[in-house]
């Protein structure tokens, strides 16, 4: 880090002018909808909360080894739904972000992971796009569960206020 002269001890932050806005724009709309979620939990839908490594039983922790091998850990957290406790781990893999939800014994109970649009089945995407009219697709993920996938989501931003799409490999909306 480099420091101010003038001004002893205040670092000084550059803008780097390579930095991709787009990125940074989409880096804010998932801010947004991480607000939102927590938000939601804080309404009484569920409760979320960041926790540590230490913390997980030791049955989830080896999961999380095993999951983010090759990645980068972004968060942990455990989550009440229903009176059922769930442990997640949010990685990033090769520049994409992966979501690994667990059980309390360590099972991996479903995957969401950051795909292209292009990559979808394309009655899929069709309905996404179709769904998201005028909007902006921000993001899309494809949830896995017991190694398939059963579903796609898609974060759209149209009149200023983000929401979701759900549709499953054929196209068929999926109930949110």
């Amino acid at each position: 880090m480099k420091y101010d002269s003038k001004m002893k001890g205040t670092p000084v932050v550059k803008y780097d002018s390579k930095m991709n806005a787009r990125g940074g724009r989409l880096a804010s709309a998932l801010s947004l909808v991480t607000c939102l979620l927590w938000a939601g939990a804080a309404l009484g839908q569920n409760t979320e909360r960041p926790v540590k490594m230490k913390d997980l039983p030791p049955t989830v922790q080896t999961t999380v080894r095993e999951q983010s091998k090759g990645a980068v850990v972004r968060g942990l957290s455990m989550e009440t739904d229903n009176g059922q406790t769930f442990y997640e781990v949010s990685l990033r893999v090769r520049g994409r972000i992966r979501d690994v939800t667990m059980d309390t014994n360590g099972n991996v109970i479903e995957i969401e992971e950051q795909v292209t649009l292009a990559s979808l089945p394309p009655a899929a995407r069709a309905e996404i796009v179709r769904q998201a009219g005028k909007g902006r697709i921000l993001l899309v993920e494809s949830i896995k569960k017991n190694d398939a996938i059963v579903a796609y989501e898609a974060h759209v931003r149209a009149a200023g206020k983000i929401s979701e799409i759900k549709v499953d490999p054929d196209g068929k909306p999926v109930a949110q």
